[in-house]
């Protein structure tokens, strides 16, 4: 069976198309700069040459219609027609609380979407021109919404309500929603079985950091915390958001620099984190040959990101009472050992013990600690593409 994974963004439409019995990647790509001048697709097909295509694409009804164009072409393609497409997995970013999983979109489910765009302003309004898109262009085919939210859902209210007017929550439904949950949810889920025990009888703390980051509870298979809150921009520091914060600086910067809400949210959403600190990147890469190389700045920069995740952990395992697993994804939790030692450092009062020659291994599911750790330690590649594959085929099933 044929899972076509789509990931809408303001101007792209990022695709994998997966066939779920081996659970392989048949064929992905990307298409860009959608309405805008120069707009393209890049398409990989599994054993075949990938190709690039350069057309107009003057919506997300277009870009669509070239991806399935490309899937089904006779030289580049990998199926013969679009019936070999037997579902469509969404990645959606916000349901706000309208669901607590994945869900078969119907115009119920869309409206549910709309309501919600003012929660996520930037993300939702891409997300339903994509399932708009494929509705026009398959309309027989079953549409899955796999949302990021979601899986955060099981938090309860004295951990996602903030501590202002009970009234802002009733009326403007502002609390913690959180975000990663499909990485998060995934490489809990992957850990449990490396493991060899339900995911029910662990507490496990994953820590998704990329770009983007965020830290997760997750006891007895529930997320019962989440670093994110009612926006991405809570949390730890990341590339370019500034994380946790006091929100007076907000007014401060106002009145200061005589500036708008606007030009303050644009700086800590797009100008701060590791970029704003380092004066040098948003970019991990770029950051730790910057310190190694003895740039102060960077390594500033790099010892705050580092730190503010270690104060994360160790809130998690006082929560849950203890903690059995301790797991890094996403590029720079995958890839870059250094942010990863200094992650863990400090952390033997816990039981941690971090095995350096192992943690330099490059390896997709990776056990870096020692074998004497009581807290196990773990690298475990994402792929969120591939968990809202088996969510949507759950539906088509």
């Amino acid at each position: 069976m044929n899972i076509l994974i789509i990931n809408s963004g303001s101007s792209s439409v990022k695709y994998q198309l997966i066939e779920t019995n081996t659970e392989t990647v048949i064929a992905k790509g990307l298409a860009e700069r959608i309405g805008i001048e120069g707009s393209n697709l890049k398409h990989q097909p599994k054993a075949k040459d990938n190709i690039s295509i350069v057309r107009p694409l003057k919506d997300h009804t277009e870009a669509i219609a070239l991806i399935l164009e490309c899937l089904t072409d006779p030289s580049h393609g990998v199926l013969a027609d679009l019936s070999g497409i037997h579902a469509v997995g969404h990645r959606v970013v916000h349901a706000g609380e309208s669901f607590s999983g994945s869900v078969l979109i119907n115009d119920d489910v869309l409206q549910a979407l709309r309501d919600n765009i003012s929660l996520a302003p930037l993300h939702n309004p891409a997300n339903i021109m994509g399932i708009e898109a494929c509705q026009a262009n398959m309309p027989n085919v079953p549409m899955v919404g796999v949302f990021d939210t979601a899986f955060h859902q099981t938090m309860p209210p004295h951990a996602f309500m903030y501590a202002i007017p009970y009234d802002y929550y009733k009326r403007l439904k502002v609390r913690r929603y959180g975000f990663h949950g499909t990485s998060h949810k995934y490489v809990g889920q992957r850990m449990a079985q490396i493991m060899g025990k339900p995911m029910e009888n662990l507490k496990i703390i994953t820590c998704h950091l990329g770009n983007g980051g965020s830290i997760a509870a997750i006891k007895e298979g529930k997320s019962i915390d989440t670093s994110m809150g009612m926006t991405p921009l809570e949390g730890v520091m990341m590339g370019t958001r500034s994380g946790d914060m006091d929100a007076a600086i907000i007014e401060y910067i106002m009145e200061h620099d005589q500036v708008s809400i606007d030009d303050v949210m644009n700086t800590l959403n797009k100008k701060s984190g590791l970029q704003g600190v380092s004066c040098t990147s948003s970019d991990m890469r770029d950051i730790t040959g910057a310190a190694a190389a003895g740039n102060a700045q960077a390594q500033l920069a790099l010892e705050m990101f580092t730190y503010r995740i270690r104060k994360y952990i160790g809130a998690y395992a006082a929560v849950m009472g203890g903690v059995d697993a301790i797991v890094f994804t996403a590029g720079i939790g995958e890839n870059v050992a250094i942010v990863r030692s200094m992650v863990m450092k400090d952390f033997e009062w816990l039981g941690i013990h971090l095995d350096e020659e192992e943690n330099k291994v490059r390896a997709d599911e990776h056990r870096i600690s020692t074998p004497d750790s009581r807290v196990e330690v773990w690298v475990v590649a994402t792929n969120e593409e591939l968990a809202i594959a088996r969510e949507a085929l759950a539906f088509v099933k």
